[in-house]
């Protein structure tokens, strides 16, 4: 059951492509919500409006605020039917139709239906949303901004792409070229039924250079081996390989998360080593590190990832991407540590935009 309330709604603090952010009063306090236009309509101050407070009544970190159900001020609104055929959010109350790249009605879907190959196209697979930002800016600094990137978000995390300020913010700063959305995630300047299609299309579609497959915000973890969304990542590398593409591994990699499970080279990461096949052809990049957190990571890997040591390892310098990042103004964060608190992990993702940059140049 979801936990509802009624609000009115006070004012509108920000928006963005997809999402507006509200000021809302609910039981006499004034709380933020995060509104959907596409799925529960237009909103504006003195609405009053039904909340989804689940998040937020389990106080949670992201997605810990209320998101606006419908519009009770305005129940019904007409809209223009929608082009397309295939339902995102299927078989739930908010279900919309999208116009996905693989119908017959896209203009775009004879390029789906002629590829053979992604033809050795760098595919950045990442973990956690906060990696998409330096390797984006790495890729952009060291190809001189004129390699295209393409960003695809799998459904692991949030559904909707309006949610992360980061992809909003990393395309209007011209970091990110083109989004796609895939599976259940919605929103995307290309929506896609999967992840195949969507790394298709990236390439035939968007004309990127280079890609990156990462959840959007919100990542789902848990103290057990398995029980975490980012393990997407090993579907990542796999289908950049089977269609021929270039998979690089971004390591999690941090010494300021206070876990032991995560210090250094994190138990997420060496679980995704341990389910890809080792034929799979993927490069894996290590950020350039000070000694002492070179020899703790060094020792990790020969501990808990032996026959991954010396075979398709790269260490490359990650600084282009924070640099990157810094000229553009664009501030992120990783479980709320900036890049000043946690270097390390900005700097292993900003490594793998490095070695994408690289394989790009080779390929040019």
């Amino acid at each position: 059951m979801l936990n509802r309330r009624t609000a009115r709604v006070l004012g509108i603090t920000s928006e963005r492509p997809g999402a507006v952010e509200l000021l809302v009063e609910v039981d006499g306090r004034q709380e933020t919500a995060i509104c959907y236009p596409d799925l529960s309509g237009s909103v504006a101050p003195g609405d009053e409006v039904l909340l989804n407070t689940t998040a937020v009544d389990l106080d949670l970190g992201t997605g810990g605020c209320h998101f606006v159900i419908c519009n009770l001020s305005r129940p019904a609104e007409d809209t223009k039917p929608s082009p397309g055929h295939i339902m995102k959010l299927r078989y739930t109350p908010l279900q919309k139709a999208v116009l996905s790249v693989e119908e017959d009605d896209n203009p775009d879907q004879k390029l789906i239906q002629e590829f053979e190959s992604l033809d050795g196209m760098p595919v950045i697979c990442c973990e956690l949303h906060s990696q998409i930002a330096p390797a984006a800016a790495a890729f952009k600094a060291l190809t001189e901004h004129k390699g295209r990137i393409a960003y695809i978000m799998t459904d692991g995390a949030a559904l909707p792409i309006g949610l992360s300020r980061l992809v909003a913010e990393l395309k209007e700063k011209e970091l990110v070229d083109a989004t796609i959305t895939c599976g259940q995630a919605f929103g995307g300047d290309i929506e896609a039924i999967n992840l195949y299609t969507a790394l298709i299309a990236a390439k035939e579609v968007a004309h990127a250079d280079a890609v990156i497959v990462c959840q959007g915000p919100g990542n789902a973890g848990t103290g057990s081996k398995y029980g975490f969304s980012g393990i997407q990542q090993v579907e990542a590398i796999q289908a950049a390989d089977s269609l021929e593409g270039r998979a690089i591994v971004v390591f999690r990699i941090s010494f300021a998360d206070s876990r032991k499970r995560h210090r250094g080279i994190s138990h997420h990461t060496f679980t995704v080593l341990e389910l890809v096949p080792p034929w799979t052809q993927h490069l894996m990049v290590l950020p350039e590190l000070p000694w002492e957190k070179a020899m703790f990571v060094g020792r990790q890997l020969k501990r808990e990832a032996p026959s991954r040591v010396g075979r398709e390892l790269d260490t490359m310098d990650g600084e282009s991407g924070l640099a990157e990042l810094a000229r553009k103004g664009v501030r992120v964060t990783t479980m709320g540590r900036s890049i000043e608190q946690d270097r390390e992990f900005f700097l292993a993702a900003s490594a793998g935009g490095a070695v994408a940059a690289e394989v790009f140049l080779e390929r040019a």
